[in-house]
């Protein structure tokens, strides 16, 4: 992927109601134009038809549709949601079902449009903003998951750190992988599958 670069940078970060509701308007309009000519027809002339604005109003909030995709995918990651720490059964028995959830949000958030999905795992370029956001996600749900790791009684790995990392980063990885493409499996198998794997590292089966 392309790196960062000013040609990925918004160009009007709004302070007015309307105008956060005009740039509100040109994503979700580049998002179904993208999912639906694809990003290589998905022109800046269709996504400013889309939203039913002039094109000359779009560059004022965006250079290109680079810059649209970008930050598309920051308002992907920003928007995903994961269960409460609270709500985890901690007791001993039932990792799976603590695996199980884990494994079941990354789902959940990647349900919305496998076809965009494809297209921003694929074409987003990587714009300051995109991986400053990357970053801090996955720190943040690196430090979640260590935290359910070091309070569950069946988690035996060697190093807690180390085994979150991992974790995190093989759910997020193979859910993005299978929800991006077309399916030759149920997402049923595919979520057990990987609670399998995902449950028996953690249990240190031999």
């Amino acid at each position: 992927m392309p790196s960062a670069d000013r040609r990925l940078q918004p160009r009007r970060t709004p302070r007015q109601v309307r105008a956060e509701l005009t740039r509100e308007r040109i994503l979700t309009a580049a998002a179904h134009v993208f999912a639906e000519y694809g990003y290589a027809a998905g022109t800046t002339n269709r996504i400013a038809e889309r939203a039913r604005i002039s094109i000359g109003s779009l560059y004022q909030y965006f250079p290109n549709k680079d810059a649209i995709l970008a930050e598309l995918a920051v308002r992907h990651l920003d928007r995903g949601t994961w269960t409460r720490a609270d709500q985890f059964d901690l007791s001993a028995g039932g990792l799976e079902a603590t695996v199980r959830t884990l494994v079941r949000d990354a789902i959940d958030n990647h349900r919305d449009d496998p076809h965009l999905l494809r297209i921003m795992l694929e074409e987003v370029p990587l714009s300051r903003e995109l991986l400053d956001t990357i970053g801090r996600h996955e720190k943040t749900r690196v430090g979640q998951v260590r935290d359910l790791l070091a309070r569950h009684p069946d988690v035996r790995v060697r190093d807690l750190d180390t085994a979150a990392d991992l974790i995190v980063t093989t759910v997020e990885l193979n859910t993005h992988k299978f929800m991006a493409h077309p399916r030759t499996v149920p997402v049923e198998t595919f979520e057990n599958e990987l609670v399998d794997m995902v449950t028996r590292y953690l249990r240190g089966d031999q």
